[in-house]
């Protein structure tokens, strides 16, 4: 009887080739895209009775490409190019306030059931105009209708985090929306909103 070893010696010639790729596959791969640790958007205004406030942490990343860059990752993300796509989306059912009745006319007055999603698509990351700051310029959608808006950024990079905070003043009829009234027409919401955004970001735990 002939014992054939091919088998076994093609075996082990492969495991050893493939300890040795091991590293180059390693080197080879994209750099880590940021995670997003939390998040909160905000949205406040004004009536003629009173103020109001809204908020949600109910905010999604479904892209984030960082561009290649060699040494501290966090520190090129927060340079103008360090970041070649975003994509975020935000529930708008989401947003709530301590008042029942008012979630319910924002959530109309957003079309909530008709357009879901708030989104932002990133379009280039532009300087500030001081210090840790930056401009990003985009697409934004609310109840269906896309605007070109710059949002002003602060950023901050702490440790392996990314701290992102910033505002932006909004006009309801751009994106078609008529401001909400309440008690039968007498409380009127002003056209003008601020939302607000704070957002951190990290690099993902790598093991091997």
């Amino acid at each position: 009887m002939i014992i054939q070893f091919r088998p076994l010696t093609e075996f082990i010639c492969t495991l050893a080739l493939g300890l040795v790729a091991i590293p180059y596959a390693v080197a080879g791969q994209p750099q880590p895209e940021l995670k997003l640790n939390t998040a909160r958007v905000s949205i406040s205004g004004t009536s003629n009775i009173h103020p109001f406030t809204a908020s949600t942490t109910d905010l999604r990343i479904s892209r984030l490409v960082l561009a290649p860059a060699d040494g501290d990752r966090l520190q090129s993300a927060v340079r103008p190019g360090g970041v070649e796509a975003v994509e975020i989306a935000i529930k708008a059912a989401s947003l709530a306030s301590s008042k029942d009745g008012l979630d319910k006319n924002m959530h109309k007055a957003l079309k909530a059931s008709e357009h879901p999603d708030i989104t932002f698509y990133l379009s280039r990351i532009e300087a500030g105009a001081a210090a840790n700051t930056l401009k990003a310029i985009g697409l934004l959608k609310i109840a269906g209708v896309e605007k070109e808006v710059a949002l002003p950024l602060k950023v901050a990079v702490n440790a392996s985090v990314i701290n992102v905070t910033g505002d932006i003043a909004l006009l309801m009829t751009d994106y078609g929306i008529k401001p909400p009234t309440a008690m039968l027409g007498m409380a009127k919401a002003d056209n003008k909103i601020t939302v607000t955004f704070e957002l951190a970001l990290a690099l993902p735990q790598t093991t091997f």
